[in-house]
């Protein structure tokens, strides 16, 4: 089963995000880029500050067929697949709720 890896929030200022919401949460910047902020401990999910995205969940899927199952599992519970403008490599697939909310179901092996 999927989880939530990371919260997608969008910002217009990703410094200036990531100074409130590390000081509110008491997350970190990871070293890897700033834009990430992770709990310390490493438990519970990451805030993703993203200046072109919209705000969303990404559930994180262990392998290829895990995702695949996850969609068709999701599908089944009422999401929808969204016709999205996908990159070639893409590793996540879009998703809606039945409220209209996207979410993505991202491969985590990729």
């Amino acid at each position: 089963m999927a989880r939530i890896k990371s919260v997608v929030l969008k910002v217009d200022d990703i410094p200036r995000a990531a100074a409130f919401w590390s000081r509110a949460l008491g997350y970190q910047a990871s070293p890897d880029n700033e834009a990430f902020l992770v709990p310390p401990d490493g438990t519970g999910p990451a805030l993703h500050l993203d200046l072109d995205d919209r705000t969303h969940l990404d559930l994180f899927a262990a392998s290829a067929a895990e995702q695949r199952a996850e969609v068709e599992r999701l599908v089944s519970l009422g999401a929808v697949q969204v016709d999205w403008d996908y990159p070639a490599d893409a590793d996540f697939v879009v998703l809606a709720d039945p409220e209209g909310n996207l979410f993505c179901v991202v491969d985590a092996s990729a």
